[in-house]
């Protein structure tokens, strides 16, 4: 098997006139959860629908453990295990025929079929509920029985499209101990779309998107170490006249986001006294805090998160 559980080569994809992913390049190591975070129309669910081979491939190619998707498509599939953002769970159905039909589908019958779905219903902590219909479970649970699913012919590699959106915090908990299982037990590789920058922090390793470009990649924590020392963001209903004061006053280099000043220097608490002695009947709300993963996004597209150009 290649080194890299997924690699991404130069992918370009268009919609008309439109780029959606633009000369992308990416490369996941296997056994690690590899999150793509960005805002709506960032690209992700073009990049994720061509490595589930649902799109054609324009430019470029993307490789599944050596496999390519410009003439292996079948090998691809094989090696992929998929969890969409939409459920694909037939509801008047049990957790055990939900999993009989997929293993049918997979071509596994008879005594192989039910030792597979026992498999992966003990694996996934499913045994007790093999007789619930699906309606009836938490969401949670649904997804439980989604990954399941994708585990019945033991791929190396789980693509999952924005996989925690409808679950509350606790089945967010459960979901995360699922995955880290995933990787842990079953070598499986993992990369997942989301929008949510608390659930890429969790991850091992991410790729920022912005116009169909990755803007940033690597360790969430070594991302925000990157953009360097703290930041301090002022809320203000007179954004350019605070942002000037800061640039005249301390030579800084501060970016408006619409009605939030921000800049990132090191030692930045020094200058909230001074500020707020100046400029305090225009600001709303003052802070310094550590840099996030939104602030690496600023830093690098300029813009704020969850607002494409």
């Amino acid at each position: 098997m290649s080194l890299m559980g997924l690699s991404v080569n130069k992918v370009t994809h268009r919609y008309g006139e439109r780029v959606a992913l633009d000369a992308m390049c990416l490369d996941v190591v296997p056994r690690k959860i590899f999150g793509l975070l960005g805002p709506n129309g960032s690209g992700k669910s073009t990049l994720f629908r061509l490595i589930s081979t649902l799109i054609t491939l324009q430019e470029g190619d993307i490789q599944v453990f050596g496999s390519s998707i410009r003439d292996q498509r079948s090998s691809v599939r094989s090696k992929l295990g998929v969890v969409f953002q939409s459920p694909s769970l037939d509801g008047k159905l049990t957790v055990l025929e939900n999993l009989n039909c997929q293993a049918a589908l997979y071509g596994y019958f008879g005594k192989e079929g039910a030792k597979r779905v026992d498999e992966v219903m003990e694996s996934m902590g499913l045994g007790e509920r093999r007789s619930d219909r699906c309606e009836k479970l938490s969401g949670g649970l649904k997804r439980r029985v989604e990954i399941a699913k994708g585990m019945l012919h033991r791929p190396p590699l789980f693509l999952m499209d924005e996989p925690s959106t409808g679950l509350d915090p606790a089945a967010r908990i459960d979901f995360w101990q699922c995955l880290e299982d995933l990787r842990t037990h079953h070598d499986a590789t993992i990369v997942l779309t989301t929008h949510l920058l608390e659930e890429a922090e969790k991850c091992d390793r991410i790729a920022i998107m912005s116009e169909g470009k990755v803007v940033a990649e690597g360790e969430p924590e070594q991302l925000q170490r990157a953009t360097g020392g703290d930041v301090l963001t002022v809320v203000s209903r007179q954004a350019e006249r605070v942002a000037a004061y800061l640039r005249e006053r301390y030579q800084l280099e501060p970016m408006i986001l619409q009605n939030q000043v921000r800049v990132s220097a090191v030692d930045v608490g020094q200058w909230v006294a001074p500020t707020l002695e100046a400029m305090g009947e225009f600001i709303d709300h003052i802070s310094v805090g550590r840099p996030s993963l939104e602030d690496v996004f600023v830093a690098k597209t300029g813009h704020k998160f969850g607002v494409e150009k």
